[in-house]
């Protein structure tokens, strides 16, 4: 009876994992980091995810069908990114692929989806090798070497900065690569890179490296980091004089959490991204209204990134002759002048778009749209 009652429960667990979609549904799966050290992009971007969706379906799905998210939460671990996938594409049957946020897994999870053949779209991963020789990999955001030039040309031509010092997170796929893309731009424009500087991942104290990169007298600093760790970089900077207004970051500021945890220190600093709740775009105001009245607050350009990706993915389903993952794919690459939150998306040859990057301002603990600058 033991022994009957071990297979039932196995049985009953086999089940309950197996998410099969039912006659009237077609299942998605999206692989974000809900927990863990960038949790605020992952749970940003299901948000938009989530709203997109419920719009789709609220409009009659695709061909009669109602998409369904499987989510899978990689805590912020590039190996949880790989494991995730694998569970999404061989337990699950999804379709199709919605994540990650940060290049890095991305790397990894697209890996998976690439030699198992389904189509998967990252919504904010912007290093260049994400989609490279990956055939089955898109991005709807820009890419590193695209927001490196954009932040040069800000620097050099819009701020009019001609001596400016890096500093990174050295083991960082997203950070390097964002900080070499910007070092050959805005010598390219004539400037003069002062000092370079690489931290480990995981540091927590900068007085030091600040000290240093101070001692050079940048007229500017580019930080092209993530939001948890530019919280510390700007109190430790202020502690040793290094005022908000000296730092250029990238699109990894984009959190409500650095504004909880430095917006004062970062006064009048500048980044590039690919949204601000005050862009002045038809799509991005709408988008805006509705998450507003779904939410109930603000919402980060995370948000706006995952449900740009979402509308393209279901847009591409819809045009998609068949709901298998082939036809999806096909449909993707054929994605042209599809408006959205964060600008209009054409995919191109390579599986990556071409959009506007946008300059923001932080001012009075708040994200404001600056200018743009068109992707090259």
């Amino acid at each position: 009876m033991l022994r009957r009652a071990f297979i039932v429960l196995v049985l009953a667990v086999v089940l309950a994992s197996c998410r099969k979609a039912g006659n009237d549904e077609v299942h998605v799966g999206a692989y974000l980091s809900l927990s863990g050290p960038d949790s605020t992009f992952g749970t940003d971007a299901r948000e938009g995810i989530d709203l997109a969706i419920d719009e789709v379906n609220a409009a009659g799905g695709v061909k009669g069908k109602r998409i369904v998210v499987l989510y899978e939460d990689t805590e912020s671990r590039t190996q949880e990114a790989s494991q995730k996938v694998r569970q999404l594409v061989d337990r699950d049957k999804v379709v199709a692929l919605l994540g990650e946020s940060a290049s890095s897994r991305s790397l990894a999870g697209g890996l998976i989806a690439n030699t198992s053949h389904v189509p998967m779209i990252t919504p904010s991963s912007t290093a260049v090798e994400v989609t490279k020789d990956r055939e089955w990999v898109f991005r709807t955001c820009f890419t590193d070497d695209q927001q490196g030039i954009a932040a040069a040309k800000f620097v050099r031509e819009g701020l009019k900065k001609t001596r400016v010092a890096i500093f990174f997170t050295a083991q960082d796929t997203y950070s390097s690569g964002l900080a070499k893309s910007f070092k050959e731009a805005f010598r390219a424009a004539g400037g003069e890179i002062v000092v370079e500087k690489g931290y480990p991942k995981g540091e927590t104290n900068f007085r030091t490296y600040l000290a240093e990169l101070k001692s050079h007298n940048p007229e500017a600093i580019f930080v092209p980091n993530y939001y948890n760790e530019m919280v510390l970089i700007a109190r430790h900077a202020k502690e040793i004089g290094i005022p908000g207004t000296t730092f250029v970051g990238g699109d990894g500021w984009d959190s409500t959490n650095l504004l909880e945890g430095a917006g004062a220190e970062l006064e009048g600093a500048y980044f590039t991204n690919h949204y601000a709740p005050d862009v002045p775009w038809e799509h991005a105001r709408k988008f805006l209204d509705a998450f507003r009245a779904k939410y109930k607050h603000e919402p980060a350009g995370g948000s706006a990134q995952g449900y740009d990706a979402a509308r393209v993915l279901a847009n591409a389903m819809g045009r998609a002759p068949e709901l298998t993952p082939a036809a999806i794919r096909k449909a993707l690459t054929e994605t042209k002048d599809f408006p959205g939150a964060t600008g209009v998306t054409t995919m191109n040859a390579d599986r990556n778009v071409k959009k506007p990057i946008v300059i923001v301002r932080i001012q009075q603990k708040a994200f404001h749209y600056a200018s743009e600058v068109m992707t090259p």
